[in-house]
């Protein structure tokens, strides 16, 4: 069994995350492509982990990539997490992971539809949820594009409201909008199009698929088909990774991790006593990368894409995720996290260093500071989760 060490891992991802010195993507699409996909829970990620592996890349260029030329789109995906992928690979993500995630979810919306009393059983709660999503889909085909206070005056079912926590301190009766939006999404059937405001906006029209993708998302894969081609796009990003890895960031089963990785004739190697996979005819080491530092932000792919992060994260845990498991800004040198970075009201981008790497080294993150300083322009970016870290350099 061939051996990966630390050090090779690391060069990789500097290599093949389009962070290292030498290796940057050269657009939106190859820059997403890199990665699998872009995370987009929060908004501005996807246009600050554009930026961090396309130097001269801008706001317009991300936008014009989503919404214009519709060569990136936004979906559900692993884990139940939105992302940003290049759209000819939609449909493989839609089928490796979407389409069991829509089946759950539909389950879960019959069943606090019934205890709504929306319908008499469960059974007839699910005919209403079907009717109500094909008016709701025939009045966004009929507008071309629309936001959901647009469609709940199409289809006024869509203010129905659901009765959540009965009896707890956190009820609520929240409208159905947007569960019935999120289900037609998860099936493939409508997408996120423009922000309803800047590019750190949440909410977004929605448009049909099939306006994104010819056909939409309807010609797919079948799903086991689909688990391998996506397996193989992960090793390719992120091997050696382990199965355990892999599952974690696709959200399947243990079985259906080792059906892919057979499947894709997955290689075993050893990696400092664990065994982990790459693709066949990758073992052999990766070509060294000049010495680079990045800033990337939080939900950065790069940090979400294993399960098992000691090897690039170091003793820094506790500084960077917040108490959920999510990454906050961090300050990258060599395929290691060296510190974080945020912003003041001011605007400007502030860091820290959570160990000493040489002035060589804080010559590059000091450059690199000032490059996001100019980038961002005065905006100022709240991570939607944030880490110890983010929120000290924030103050002031």
């Amino acid at each position: 069994m061939a051996q990966i060490g630390v050090e090779e891992r690391r060069a990789r991802l500097g290599r093949r995350h389009r962070l290292g010195a030498g290796c940057h993507a050269d657009d939106p699409v190859e820059a997403a492509a890199s990665m699998v996909a872009l995370h987009a829970t929060d908004p501005a990620t996807v246009h600050l982990s554009i930026a961090a592996r396309v130097p001269d890349s801008d706001v317009a260029g991300t936008e014009r990539a989503l919404y214009d030329d519709r060569s990136l789109i936004r979906m559900l995906g692993m884990r139940r997490t939105v992302f940003v992928v290049p759209t000819p690979f939609a449909p493989v993500v839609q089928a490796a992971c979407t389409d069991d995630i829509a089946v759950k979810q539909r389950k879960l919306l019959v069943k606090h539809l019934n205890e709504a009393g929306v319908a008499e059983d469960a059974d007839a709660c699910g005919r209403w949820l079907a009717a109500v999503e094909e008016s709701t889909a025939t009045a966004l085909s009929l507008r071309g594009s629309a936001t959901a206070q647009e469609l709940s005056a199409d289809e006024p079912r869509l203010r129905t409201r659901l009765n959540m926590a009965t009896g707890k301190t956190y009820a609520a009766q929240p409208y159905v909008t947007s569960r019935v939006l999120f289900q037609l999404s998860a099936e493939g059937r409508i997408v996120r199009g423009r922000p309803l405001g800047t590019w750190l906006s949440g909410q977004h029209q929605w448009s049909p698929s099939a306006d994104w993708l010819p056909g939409g998302l309807g010609d797919r894969p079948v799903a086991e088909e689909a688990r391998v081609m996506l397996a193989r796009a992960w090793l390719a990003s992120f091997g050696p990774g382990t199965a355990a890895d892999l599952q974690w960031w696709a959200g399947w089963t243990g079985g259906q991790t080792k059906k892919a990785l057979a499947a894709v004739e997955a290689v075993a190697v050893d990696l400092d006593g664990q065994v982990g996979y790459v693709l066949p005819g990758d073992e052999a080491p990766e070509v060294p990368v000049e010495p680079w530092v990045a800033f990337l932000p939080g939900l950065d792919p790069t940090p979400m894409g294993w399960k098992e992060r000691d090897w690039y994260l170091g003793p820094h845990k506790s500084k960077v995720f917040d108490n959920t498991g999510n990454i906050g800004p961090t300050i990258w040198a060599d395929g290691r996290i060296i510190g974080g970075w945020g912003q003041p009201e001011s605007g400007e981008v502030r860091y820290e260093l959570l160990e000493d790497v040489g002035s060589d080294t804080t010559a590059l993150v000091e450059s690199e500071a000032h490059r996001w300083t100019t980038w961002l322009a005065g905006v100022r970016v709240t991570p939607r989760f944030r880490s110890p870290l983010e929120k000290q350099l924030s103050q002031g």
